[in-house]
């Protein structure tokens, strides 16, 4: 028994060691920093931080409510119809979501900007001399951007919960004389609050603290407190303002969590849920017929183009031709390039990164979950405090790193912890719930039938969280190689260890046709790699269990 209180008591050190001096400890120096009454006076009496701090605000709440007007009536597409392709649709939706923001941003750079394929068919179609949509470093394209990539969340958070509603609330409502609209109002809407109210905070959160969409996007004319965090630091070199500005924000994205914890747990009842099979029919109406039709195409064109013309971007050049060029380029290092290496090298640099993050945020997070899953007085505090780095942005773990480990700035191992820290969440919850779903009676007969601990884990336990394992696998691949904000802090602008995004969104800050052709290429190369990895983990998760 000591023995075993001892091992655990070692084993647990180890992700709290690495928590500690990789997380704690930056935010404690950030907090540090921000303490300075110049700052704090800069920040007060400078209209100008007032302002950004309303845009993040304001652009976030209406990102939200165009994402909810967008995802509800998809969510409730997939809730109630069968259709031929739904489950294509379905990761059609949810593929957008794994994307790396660069990707996303350089996708409605694709679509929109002067060159792509909508303008050129207006100019095209109407003599034009000048393209006739001009939305680029406008609000108008960030909000796309953010409902493109967050409508999945509305479809999978509220279609699901939709899905399992018991059907004869709502009917026993019309039988009693209430109308469609009048049993949605005071019966499905009530209980559809919960999945709605938790939709919306984790779009809204992922908006307020967006990062690669603003700084391609926007440009110089739009600033969310994420990219004035890294202006200030990294172009005006004030880490002071910095550093109030990441405090801000923690201090803000922490109380709205805490606040829509307490609401969860008060507000919280037991609901009658019913098999998804059961609200399922097929359209008959022509109304039904229209609606399903409508949403669909909707979805289709309004996912698929941005991805699409990334694509073909990659393979055009300005003068209407297929080309290779583009790809061919990413093997040579020019002369003035913005980054310095041979683009190829920063997709080298990336897989690495992956592949090593796969390796260190694995050993974490299954060390992590193997002592989460057994009963515990601690576990109840445990979890929270290994869950924490969800609640921080990547843009300050990086604005951290750099304040506190400066000097490792010059190897590749302060981008390497960075993303094991940003992956290392997403494994422990890609492979808790399958670990506490293991029956304890099958290892029990394991034990009685004369297997050894070592036995019993290679014989029950591996095969079961095995494809849970290879899910969280893929979790910190892709997140690494599309992982962004706290790079961007890290890497040096002469530094050999370049990863895709930030080589992505140097081409696209430059003029040229080959600058921006290759950073077409590069993002499709990394779409490419971001979907095959989600469709991986549809593939192999174990009886769809997961909290991602």
């Amino acid at each position: 028994m000591l023995k075993r209180i001892l091992l655990t008591a070692v084993l647990l050190t180890i992700p709290l060691a690495f928590l500690g001096a990789f997380f704690f400890y930056p935010l404690v120096n950030i907090l540090r920093l921000s303490v300075t009454a110049v700052a704090l006076e800069e920040l007060v009496t400078r209209p100008y931080y007032g302002r950004i701090l309303w845009f993040t605000l304001w652009q976030a709440v209406l990102s939200t409510l165009l994402t909810l007007i967008v995802g509800l009536p998809a969510a409730y597409l997939f809730a109630h119809y069968q259709f031929q392709g739904k489950a294509a649709l379905r990761a059609l939706v949810t593929i957008p979501f794994v994307m790396p923001t660069v990707v996303v941003a350089a996708a409605f750079r694709a679509l929109w900007g002067a060159n792509g394929p909508i303008n050129q068919t207006l100019m095209t179609l109407f003599a034009l001399e000048k393209a006739p949509i001009r939305i680029d470093q406008t609000i108008t394209i960030i909000l796309l951007a953010h409902v493109f990539f967050n409508v999945a969340v509305v479809v999978r958070l509220v279609g699901g919960f939709w899905a399992n509603l018991n059907p004869r609330l709502k009917e026993a409502a019309q039988t009693l004389g209430a109308s469609r609209l009048r049993a949605f109002g005071e019966v499905t809407l009530p209980l559809l609050r919960p999945s709605l109210i938790s939709a919306s905070l984790l779009v809204f959160l992922f908006t307020f603290t967006s990062f690669g969409v603003i700084l391609i996007l926007g440009g110089p004319t739009f600033s969310t407190i994420e990219t004035e965090i890294y202006r200030q630091y990294v172009t005006f070199l004030r880490a002071d303002v910095a550093a109030v500005l990441a405090l801000i924000q923690i201090t803000f994205t922490f109380l709205l969590m805490l606040i829509y914890a307490r609401w969860q747990q008060r507000t919280a009842v037991s609901l009658d849920f019913r098999p998804q099979k059961t609200n399922l029919r097929r359209a008959q109406t022509w109304r039904e017929k229209l609606f399903v039709g409508l949403v669909i195409a909707g979805l289709v064109i309004f996912l698929v183009s941005p991805l699409l013309a990334l694509v073909a971007q990659s393979f055009i050049n300005r003068q209407g031709d297929f080309t290779l060029a583009y790809y061919q380029a990413l093997s040579l290092s020019r002369r003035g390039s913005v980054i310095f290496i041979p683009p190829l090298t920063a997709v080298r640099n990336s897989i690495g990164y992956a592949l090593l993050t796969v390796l260190l945020a694995g050993l974490l997070g299954l060390l992590t979950a193997s002592l989460l899953v057994r009963p515990s007085r601690w576990r109840g505090w445990l979890d929270p405090v290994f869950m924490l780095p969800l609640g921080v942005s990547a843009v300050t773990l990086g604005f951290g790193f750099v304040v506190t480990y400066d000097s490792l700035r010059t190897s590749a191992l302060l981008i390497l912890i960075a993303h094991t820290l940003v992956a290392f969440p997403f494994v422990v919850r890609s492979l808790m719930p399958v670990m506490q779903g293991i029956k304890p009676s099958l290892r029990e007969a394991a034990a009685v039938m004369g297997a050894s601990p070592v036995q019993t884990w290679r014989e029950v336990d591996l095969p079961i969280v095995g494809r849970a394992f290879l899910v969280a696998a893929v979790f910190a691949f892709t997140v690494s190689m599309g992982e962004f904000g706290a790079t961007s802090f890290i890497v040096r602008p002469n530094s050999g260890f370049l990863t895709m995004p930030i080589a992505i969104q140097r081409f696209l800050g430059q003029p040229g046709a080959l600058n921006f052709g290759q950073a077409m290429a590069m993002s499709s190369i990394l779409m490419l790699v971001s979907a095959v990895g989600f469709l991986a983990i549809e593939r192999f998760r174990f009886a769809n269990i997961g909290e991602f």
